[in-house]
């Protein structure tokens, strides 16, 4: 089964995200913009794993767990990753307690390599996908502009899943398998 590692938010900050989602929807030519209900923090994307892993995953993770406190996280800012003629992923950034998130984030890291998942290359870059493939009518910087964060409340990640993702009826669903609450 395809899973990640990662956090959710409550409806409210998943629709105010939407708002800030339909701003660009509405500036760009075309994409694939990702369901209010998919919106998360990724952690760890972990790819197939076998069934038969997710029990030690979870135990792996909620020793992770009891030792970080609720993270602080404040959504304000906008970027993207680079495709081949468009924006491969837009994505909204934080700012915050970066470093307990970090700190986290290289917990799970260590503790999902030592169950032979294989360890990032890149640096971790804190993100939520709101589109893929993205072309904008308009320059980046006057999307930027017109984004407004000052109504988002501050996120707090009070727990992390194993999630499992797959394709039903042409849309990308996330379930948890387990979730496990942080100090």
């Amino acid at each position: 089964m395809r899973t990640f590692i990662g956090a959710d938010f409550s409806r409210d900050i998943k629709d105010s995200i939407a708002g800030v989602q339909h701003i660009v929807r509405e500036n760009s030519e075309r994409g694939r913009f990702k369901y209010v209900g998919n919106f998360h923090l990724t952690l760890k994307f972990l790819g197939e794993i076998e069934q038969a892993k997710a029990p030690d995953i979870g135990r792996t993770l909620k020793e992770i767990a009891l030792k970080h406190r609720r993270i602080r996280l404040n959504i304000d800012k906008i970027g993207y990753f680079n495709g081949k003629g468009s924006i491969h992923a837009l994505w909204l950034g934080f700012s915050g307690e970066l470093d307990k998130l970090s700190s986290l984030y290289s917990d799970i890291d260590e503790g999902m390599y030592k169950l032979g998942i294989k360890k990032e290359i890149k640096a971790y870059t804190p993100h939520i996908t709101i589109a893929q493939d993205l072309v904008l009518k308009i320059p980046f910087e006057k999307l930027e502009e017109k984004l407004n964060f000052q109504n988002f409340r501050t996120v707090e990640i009070r727990e992390i899943s194993l999630i499992k993702s797959e394709e039903a009826g042409g849309k990308r669903i996330y379930t948890p398998i387990s979730t496990f609450q942080l100090k």
